[in-house]
């Protein structure tokens, strides 16, 4: 059998490394719902960098679309910010995009190092859950929470994946915050979004006058695209 373990914040991630392990990045609000839609919407490829240095370096690329958030917000002097609701404005379709935010991009970047790396969300939730099934793998959820901190919204992705996968008995959970993330999700599943409301994220979202993208980041079973991480590029397995 296989062990479900949740990573709840990137600086924990040393001691759930193991090398072996899928690894499942997850940040809801935003990065992992905007890849996620991205690729659902036809782009190619997408590389994922942690710093804005690196993504100015493809600008003047045809070839690329840009895209960068700090903070909840589009980066000056790039193409796109990490707002899902916002991809559907452009054209995107055949498109190869770089894509740096402040915590998700990150997170895929400290997982890529040892491990298989796909990325979550509730878009993708049902398709990602058959896919980790069929890899019959160990799985660890590695929250990209906020600065380093624990974001509520990526622990109930946690535990809404693991209690889609531990309906088969190829997995089971041993560890605390694999229970916790869970007893979490049970309590919140019937409204996402009113769960939330006292969260951080929630508010800082609210704040910017983005909460459509809070909204349509918690929708379930959107999307059947699975992000998987090839050569540094994070692609629509098939």
């Amino acid at each position: 059998m296989n062990n479900i373990k949740v990573c709840l914040t990137p600086s924990l991630f040393p001691i759930y490394s193991d090398r072996t392990s899928v690894v499942v990045v997850v940040d809801v609000l935003r990065a992992t719902s905007a890849i996620c839609t991205a690729l659902e919407l036809g782009v190619e490829s997408i590389m994922p960098v942690s710093t804005i240095e690196e993504a100015l370096d493809y600008k003047d690329n045809d070839e690329y679309v840009i895209a960068a958030e700090r903070n909840g917000k589009i980066v000056r002097g790039f193409d796109l910010g990490n707002s899902p609701t916002e991809y559907s404005n452009h054209t995107l379709l055949g498109k190869k995009m770089v894509l740096t935010t402040t915590n998700g991009t990150k997170a895929i970047n400290i997982a890529k190092q040892d491990h298989i790396v796909v990325t979550g969300s509730f878009l993708n939730l049902k398709a990602l859950t058959s896919f980790l099934v069929e890899m019959d793998k160990g799985i660890i959820i590695l929250c990209a929470g906020w600065k380093n901190d624990y974001c509520l919204e990526d622990t109930l992705f946690a535990g809404a994946l693991t209690k889609e996968l531990i309906k088969n008995d190829k997995f089971y959970y041993d560890n605390d915050s694999t229970a916790s993330s869970l007893i979490l999700y049970h309590k919140a599943k019937d409204n996402l979004f009113n769960f939330l409301k006292d969260s951080q994220h929630r508010k800082r979202l609210a704040h910017l006058g983005i909460e459509k993208d809070v909204r349509y980041c918690l929708e379930l079973n959107k999307s059947e695209v699975i992000p998987i991480l090839i050569d540094n590029k994070l692609i629509s397995h098939s």
